[in-house]
């Protein structure tokens, strides 16, 4: 009876329903567990379209910077999302059995195989699985294993260097040197992940389109990840998904696929080391792959390291392995060239560290990663490339447990999204001094202990806590062994010294227009 009279008064009126029902969700956003006490821009507060739009913008690095300068330490991004840049707040958010968990923003990043979501490390916002995927592929990644990995970088390296000098500096061609090192960093992973390059480098190409997809891909992650719920009208789409399970799509994940052939010309070596464990005695002079420690751990953690979670670490390699330590060797060659005093410095170090021993006078100019580390002056320089250009351009989302906490002595609801931004939090001037826009390394090494601590504990560059990225060491191997390696080999300079890079924030922050030319560099007297 009540309905018969209420459907021809909303068939009547709807355009007044509609727009009230739209003033009441846009007002309960804006008002909802009390998260208009803080600032932000006003139509954040009212609609998740906001971040959507600025992220889809390329350059919300820059804004977030801008809105904690204007605004201060927690800024309103969305209707329930909270960006912190006070550095005290990575313990509280970051910490360890602090109950929080990762958002929806992670799953958008989900490769796909069959139909079928691959959870990885990365994308699971499921603590428990995450904790027994990591207990089974820790082993792999620990700084004790850099020692394993180390031969199979060198062999890439060397490649490198070679190809450098051969397509570049003896011809005096111009380098787009972020995607050079890109490639490079993609040949790193497949020697790293499968014992074998995959010919970026040798056939200067972007093998099987993967970079562009990849940065295709994150690009699309970046944005739709603000609003989750799009994902499941596009990529995640369940009808498209259930096709691809009963075998009505042949749609394949280009990155799962990519994965999935080159571990597949290993099965037979594969199953033997689950089914027996690697042996123990046939040392490898090239160093144990990560494809045959990942088939250790199925061996060792039969229950749970299946072929599935295989292939997802494999793809997660691809996934986040190239892209990150590109932009962090793109960003310390730059800021090299765009300060020569520093550059002179650095091969000063260099220079002294071959003639007082420090450094092995090799043939082919490389430097060990035990060498690096005996260096000050690159490890500063280094860090501050991190500091100035974290790979990472949004915040790390977490969820408040729902009890909700304290976060800096303000009571945050429970379910809130909170996180932290590197991009913010190295720029903060009473951590890193007042000079936080200018690239000086020299503050690593001028910090007394006690501030030193502070700063590198301010670090954000591969996130904080339980979740901290799990290829950090393999990352820092890359990193320390090229950059000391190259520069003895080639001298460097911008195409055109004057110029900026530019900057396209994908979730990821790679770097544009940076284009260099190569001479080889004489030894030193």
């Amino acid at each position: 009876m009540l309905l018969n009279g209420v459907l021809p008064l909303l068939a009547q009126y709807w355009p007044i329903v509609l727009v009230s029902l739209t003033l009441g969700w846009l007002l309960n956003n804006k008002f909802w567990k009390g998260l208009n006490r803080y600032p932000g821009p006003w139509l954040a507060g009212y609609t998740n379209w906001w971040r959507f739009w600025d992220v889809w913008g390329r350059h919300h690095h820059w804004t977030i910077i801008k809105l904690h300068r204007e605004h201060g330490d927690v800024v309103r991004l969305g209707p329930n999302v909270l960006s912190f840049a006070d550095p005290r707040a990575i313990k509280v958010i970051y910490g360890l059995n602090k109950g929080m968990v990762k958002s929806d923003f992670y799953p958008v990043q989900n490769a796909v195989a069959n139909g079928h979501r691959l959870q990885s490390l990365f994308s699971t916002v499921d603590e428990d699985y995450h904790a027994k995927y990591r207990r089974c592929v820790n082993n792999a990644f620990a700084m004790s294993s850099l020692v394993n990995y180390e031969p199979l970088v060198s062999s890439t390296v060397g490649v490198f260097l070679d190809k450098t000098q051969e397509m570049y500096a003896n011809t005096g061609k111009t380098c787009n040197f972020s995607q050079w090192l890109q490639y490079f960093a993609f040949d790193v992973i497949g020697d790293l992940t499968w014992s074998k390059r995959l010919g970026f480098v040798e056939e200067d190409r972007d093998v099987d389109g993967i970079i562009g997809f990849l940065q295709g891909f994150l690009s699309y992650a970046g944005p739709i990840g603000q609003m989750p719920i799009l994902d499941l009208f596009l990529e995640k789409n369940p009808i498209s998904l259930f096709f691809q399970r009963i075998g009505l799509s042949k749609t394949v994940f280009p990155v799962t696929l990519f994965a999935q052939t080159r571990s597949n010309e290993r099965a037979g070596q594969i199953q033997k080391i689950k089914a027996y464990g690697l042996p123990e005695d046939q040392p490898n002079p090239r160093g144990v792959d990560l494809l045959s420690k990942f088939a250790q751990a199925a061996h060792d953690h039969p229950d749970f390291m299946d072929d599935t979670r295989i292939l997802s670490s494999c793809t997660s390699m691809v996934f986040a392995g190239s892209e990150t330590t590109a932009i962090s060797l793109s960003s310390v060659f730059y800021f090299l060239l765009k300060h020569p005093a520093v550059y002179a410095k650095l091969m000063q170090e260099l220079d002294e560290a071959v003639t007082n021993g420090t450094i092995e006078p090799r043939t082919d100019k490389t430097v060990s990663w035990s060498e690096s580390q005996k260096l000050p002056y690159l490890d500063a320089v280094i860090q501050e490339s991190f500091r100035m250009h974290p790979a990472a351009g949004l915040i790390l989302e977490r969820i408040v447990p729902p009890q909700g906490m304290d976060i800096l002595g303000a009571f945050i609801p429970g379910g809130t999204i909170v996180g932290c931004n590197p991009w913010a939090l190295h720029r903060r001037p009473e951590i890193f001094g007042d000079d936080v826009e200018t690239f000086r390394p020299e503050r690593w090494l001028e910090a007394p202990p006690n501030k030193l601590k502070e700063m590198k504990a301010t670090m954000f560059q591969f996130g904080a806590g339980a979740r901290t990225c799990i290829g950090k060491n393999v990352s820092l191997l890359e990193v320390y062994k090229l950059v000391p390696s190259f520069l003895r080999r080639f001298e460097i300079e911008l195409e055109r010294p004057d110029a900026e890079w530019k900057t396209h924030n994908a979730w990821f922050v790679r770097q544009m227009d940076f284009n260099t030319r190569f001479r080889p560099r004489e030894s030193a007297p």
